[in-house]
């Protein structure tokens, strides 16, 4: 039997009004269909309703999880910091880490993720080549403290995750673990009903060598994407923003005379915005100057005034571990003057370990840029008069714009939004040889482990589904992570003895193959078919004063909106039909 239930007491607070915070299709109707209640900022309990569909995914990802001998574990929420210290990630990670103290006034911190303590838990207790390849994974409820906890479940603190782990003796064993999970992550992906793209993506936080998204297509994504649709893309292409690569449109080069470099008093006037409007010239004829420290020392990009650095691409042709946005200290050093004033002329290169330019720069004719001077800027700059870069630094530095072409056909890149409900990382020994996780070789030589992480934003992927599969009456589940199979509605003004009984009949049978929902309140038809359509389930059986009269079942099918009648020994087969329609559609 499956797990059936009757609304009478079921425990789905139904809303009829959007709660005044929620911005998104998703926040608002999970809200209204009773599956989430807001505990405080960021933070969401799961109702019954909400936590049915969630055990669904779950299902789906356990069952790819372990067809890739994944073993189950769980592990603490609650982390030391000294782990956190070997990894080097307690000071970087920034203030999302919740950071909190026992009465011992040790230090701990609730977990956002768990690179350090599953290589903890691996490298003292792992010994051997013997014991790889390894693949260990948790649904567990993560947190960080984001800044601006918005569009309910989709930002929120607190999130329910799946995260996986790979473990193994070399790059290329690493690499087959890592199409493995790929593998996987396209079929739950795929099996949850959800439209997606797989596009390349920086590693951030986390770290490593190489990372994918996983990305549910939806107007409301917070995550922009960009694409090749040209059927003679070999291969495709398609990358997050943060990590697109591009070629450029032709750049015009205008013929302009180079006009007498001149020192402008603009005081407290510091950024692009504000320098163009005082001295009346467009954003794209500015050059701003960004200064960055690294683990290599301090780097210098130029990029036009209306173009936006890609730092994933800086960090590259740096060859730097890590990069962050220079301190005033850094920048007096290099420039000369405070922050708001950084200009490619006159710079300190000797205080700079390395400067690139985007070669948007180069075409710039009497360019403003700051004067490395407080107060002031300088007008009419150009390059190879006033300042010079290495020709092997001018590289693609800004992030992709309309109109750039694929980097592999040529073609216009199209640009859409996403919702990211994976992340696959190939970490190689990021965190293994900072944890002194080993394992001895054959050669009874000890060697660092060869890891990768992977991770699904599980209750993300439920409020993608919504985002991706809504109207304006409630939600449209997809089959396989509907809450239920079937929404049998008694309406109450035909409440007797006769509708109680094919009620009973047609639950205690179809509850043998279907989840069902019986919907038995004493309430009016207006209400029931109100909840029935906010709630989304996918198949809705009417028994009400037409089956009274002909003795036919009302039948609708949530997503076509398809309306039949039929005998109840018709049902199934009905149903079944209908399933394939949708399928082949």
């Amino acid at each position: 039997m499956k797990e059936s239930r009757k609304l009478s007491n079921f425990f789905i607070p139904t809303l009829k009004e959007d709660p005044k915070e929620a911005e998104i299709p998703s926040h608002k109707l999970m809200v209204r269909a009773g599956m989430i209640r807001k505990l405080a900022s960021g933070i969401y309990e799961f109702l019954p309703l909400g936590w049915r569909v969630v055990k669904k995914v779950e299902d789906i990802i356990r069952r790819e999880m372990n067809n890739i001998s994944g073993q189950e574990i769980v592990m603490s929420a609650l982390q030391p910091k000294t782990l956190w210290d070997k990894s080097g990630r307690w000071e970087k990670y920034g203030p999302e880490l919740m950071r909190l103290k026992d009465r011992k006034d040790r230090e701990f911190c609730l977990g956002p993720t768990h690179e350090e303590v599953i290589t903890h838990l691996v490298g003292t207790n792992l010994s051997s080549y013997k014991d790889l390849p390894l693949t260990l994974y948790q649904f567990q409820m993560k947190f960080r403290d984001e800044i601006r906890p918005r569009f309910g479940v989709m930002r929120a603190r607190e999130f329910y995750m799946k995260d996986s782990y790979s473990f193994d003796k070399d790059i290329k064993a690493c690499e087959k673990s890592y199409k493995d999970h790929v593998g996987a992550y396209r079929k739950i992906f795929s099996n949850c009903g959800l439209k997606y793209k797989e596009v390349e993506a920086a590693t951030g936080n986390i770290g490593g060598q190489s990372s994918h998204e996983f990305m549910v297509t939806a107007e409301t994504g917070e995550d922009e994407i960009v694409l090749c649709e040209s059927k003679d893309c070999d291969g495709g292409y398609s990358s997050n923003v943060e990590k697109a690569d591009y070629r450029r449109s032709e750049i015009k080069q205008n013929i302009v005379k180079a006009e007498e470099l001149k020192e402008i008093h603009t005081p407290d006037r510091r950024t692009v915005g504000e320098v163009a409007k005082f001295l009346n010239q467009p954003p794209e004829k500015f050059i701003k100057t960004l200064i960055y420290d690294s683990d290599k020392g301090p780097v210098v990009a130029l990029v036009r005034g209306d173009h936006e650095l890609n730092e994933n691409h800086l960090k590259t042709y740096a060859d730097a571990g890590e990069l962050t946005l220079a301190g005033k200290d850094t920048i007096k050093d290099i420039t000369g003057a405070p922050v708001g004033f950084a200009g490619p002329v006159r710079i300190n290169k000797e205080a700079v370990h390395k400067i690139f330019a985007d070669k948007a720069v180069k075409y710039i004719k009497n360019a403003v840029s700051g004067a490395n001077q407080k107060d002031y800027h300088l007008k009419n700059i150009n390059y190879g008069r006033d300042y010079k870069i290495k020709k092997d630094n001018f590289k693609n530095l800004r992030k992709v714009i309309k109109g750039d072409l694929c980097p592999r056909c040529g073609k216009e890149l199209a640009f859409k939004r996403g919702i990211e409900v994976g992340h696959t990382f190939l970490l190689g020994t990021k965190y293994s040889k900072s944890m002194g996780a080993q394992y001895t070789g054959a050669d009874g030589v000890r060697k660092d482990i060869i890891m990768g992480c992977y991770g699904i934003g599980v209750t993300r992927v439920v409020a993608a589904a919504i985002e991706q599969s809504h109207d304006k009456d409630g939600i449209i589940w997809p089959d396989s992570i509907a809450p239920f199979d079937i929404n049998i509605i008694q309406l109450s003004d035909q409440l007797s003895d006769k509708t109680d009984n094919i009620c009973k009949e047609l639950f205690s049978e179809l509850s043998k193959d279907y989840e069902v929902l019986w919907d038995d309140r004493a309430e009016s038809p207006g209400v029931k078919f109100k909840d029935a359509q906010l709630i989304g389930i996918p198949v809705q059986v009417v028994v009400g004063r037409n089956y009274l009269k002909e003795g036919q079942l009302e039948v609708q099918f949530r997503k076509s909106g398809k309306k039949v009648f039929i005998k109840p020994k018709e049902l199934k087969e009905t149903m079944e039909n209908e399933k394939e329609n949708e399928k082949n559609n």
